[in-house]
């Protein structure tokens, strides 16, 4: 999905939803495996695009990890990897997406609803479980009223991304960014909110930007749309 890639790295840990099961890493006896300390599952759906995909993630304790497997609800083994040379400290975090189908049934074929579960072994050999709950349920997505998609001369300051109300949601999530520029600024709002306003100085004129807006469910699965707005040549 063009921009799921569209929210970066760093702040996907704040978009998670209920679908993750984050649990601060350890064991709970001498012998008990220890908890991933973020292991989750959801779908996110680019409605602009009209595609939809997968996206798992996990995270392990202070350890890399040289172990890494999920599993279905139905039993199969859906990811499987390793680091055989324990040079390289292993992998502390993973990030993994589906291809992006535009038919959604055959995505839930794929991914049924259910308990997905993680297990790791860390380089220094200690054993992680965790898991995460799939929803198949997607939030309707909201639309920009303000500016309007694909608006031009927009001004650089005072400029406040506003959208229609959707009902039963635990957040928006809010982006703009110019990849030309390397700026981009995401921040994640109450899922009442209305609007959002964009910081004065981000925005220079006579630029294109893509701005991106997400409702999210209480399960953390996501629905976007996208445009792209160009700034005034001068303020």
């Amino acid at each position: 999905m063009n921009r799921r890639t569209l929210v970066p790295l760093t702040a996907l840990l704040f978009l998670l939803g209920a679908s993750s099961v984050a649990l601060m890493a350890g064991a709970a006896g001498p012998d008990a495996p220890g908890r991933f300390a973020l292991a989750s599952i959801r779908i996110e759906q680019n409605v602009t695009d009209r595609d939809v995909e997968i996206v798992i993630e996990a995270k392990g304790g202070e350890d890399g990890l040289a172990k890494f497997t999920v599993v279905s609800p139905d039993g199969r083994t859906l990811i499987e990897v390793s680091a055989p040379d324990a040079s390289t400290l292993g992998m502390r975090q993973f990030r993994f997406e589906s291809p992006e189908p535009k038919n959604i049934e055959s995505l839930k074929s794929a991914y049924p609803e259910g308990v997905y579960r993680f297990s790791g072994v860390s380089a220094a050999g200690a054993e992680l479980q965790g898991e995460a709950r799939l929803s198949h349920r997607l939030p309707g997505p909201a639309a920009l009223a303000r500016p309007r998609p694909d608006a031009r001369n927009v001004p650089i300051n005072s400029l406040e991304i506003a959208w229609s109300r959707v009902e039963n949601l635990a957040a928006h999530v809010v982006y703009v960014e110019q990849p030309d520029l390397g700026v981009e600024i995401t921040a994640r709002v109450a899922g009442s909110a209305t609007s959002f306003a964009v910081p004065d100085g981000f925005l220079v004129a006579g630029t294109e930007y893509q701005v991106g807006l997400g409702t999210v469910t209480a399960e953390g699965n996501m629905s976007f749309v996208e445009t792209t707005i160009r700034t005034a040549e001068k303020e």
